[in-house]
């Protein structure tokens, strides 16, 4: 016999123990964790922290959308939409209208483009310009909501927004595993129930009634409850957005970013359509 394949006969390879569900488990929330806390840190840190950050997480989101659309056949211009990208959170921080001027300079310059280049496709246009509003735009309400507020509520709002979607889909998760039988949409996510639906929604405003025994003041119990929910169901449409652009293109994850968790834009998914739901109800509320 072989004596280097007796340790493996005996106990198991080393692959074999990283594949166990505990490992997996251990692998995943520890990435989670990471991400957690420099996302958290950020956004305890102040609003140039907060833009930075989020830049280059919209950057790496961007450049993973990219990755998929090329896979499908279309070839974008990935230096307009990734400068664009990265210029979205930072525009934030100057004024609420350098976004406008940046949508229209990324339309006008996308729009040369296609004048001066016979062989770029509306498709390859098209798909360019969803990459940065998709990401950077989107994800840049986080810069907003951190900057609507000063002082203690601003913290706890902007923190208190991202913990209610990462809370839902943690609750979702669970329920879903334990008790999902009634599949939402098993072309796109064969893994998502309405009994995880729900216990996300119970998870989110958990986490909001939380935010209204900190901030009283500024939100009220029932406007609060109705956030929670919103910006759940929310967070699951941004999920299931991003499920049916991988189906589309025949990939599993957008990356391999983050261990367990997959792409930086699997770990986003939610907070693109969550936070700014909650950015324009708080505004709708007159909260911010």
């Amino acid at each position: 016999m072989d004596t280097n394949s007796a340790p493996s006969m005996k106990g198991g390879s080393n692959t074999e123990r990283n594949n166990t569900p505990l490992h997996s488990f251990v692998v995943r929330a520890s990435a989670g964790i990471v991400y957690a806390v420099l996302f958290m840190g950020s956004l305890l840190l102040g609003v140039v922290p907060t833009a930075i950050f989020v830049s280059v997480m919209s950057l790496l989101c961007c450049i993973e959308f990219y990755r998929m659309v090329r896979i499908d056949g279309k070839v974008p211009n990935e230096f307009i939409g990734l400068v664009a990208t990265v210029l979205f959170p930072l525009s934030a921080l100057v004024d609420g209208v350098w976004l406008t001027v940046l949508n229209f300079l990324l339309v006008l310059a996308l729009g040369l483009w296609y004048i001066q280049m016979p062989r770029v496709r509306l498709s390859d246009v098209a798909v360019t310009l969803f990459g940065p509003v998709y990401t950077g735009y989107m994800l840049s309400a986080v810069v907003l909501l951190r900057a609507a507020l000063p002082g203690f509520e601003g913290i706890i709002f902007s923190i208190g927004v991202c913990a209610s979607l990462w809370i839902s889909d943690s609750f979702a998760y669970m329920v879903g595993s334990k008790f999902g039988k009634h599949k939402m949409v098993p072309k796109i996510s064969p893994k998502k129930s309405w009994e995880g639906f729900f216990g996300g929604l119970l998870g989110s405003v958990l986490v909001w009634i939380f935010i209204w025994v900190l901030c009283s003041n500024t939100i009220g119990i029932w406007f609060a409850i109705l956030c929670g929910i919103v910006v759940s169901i929310m967070g699951v449409c941004g999920d299931l957005i991003e499920s049916r652009i991988k189906r589309g293109v025949g990939v599993k994850d957008s990356g391999n970013l983050i261990p367990g968790h997959g792409g930086m834009l699997d770990r986003s998914d939610s907070l693109i359509f969550g936070v700014i739901t909650a950015y324009l109800l708080l505004h709708i509320g007159g909260v911010l």
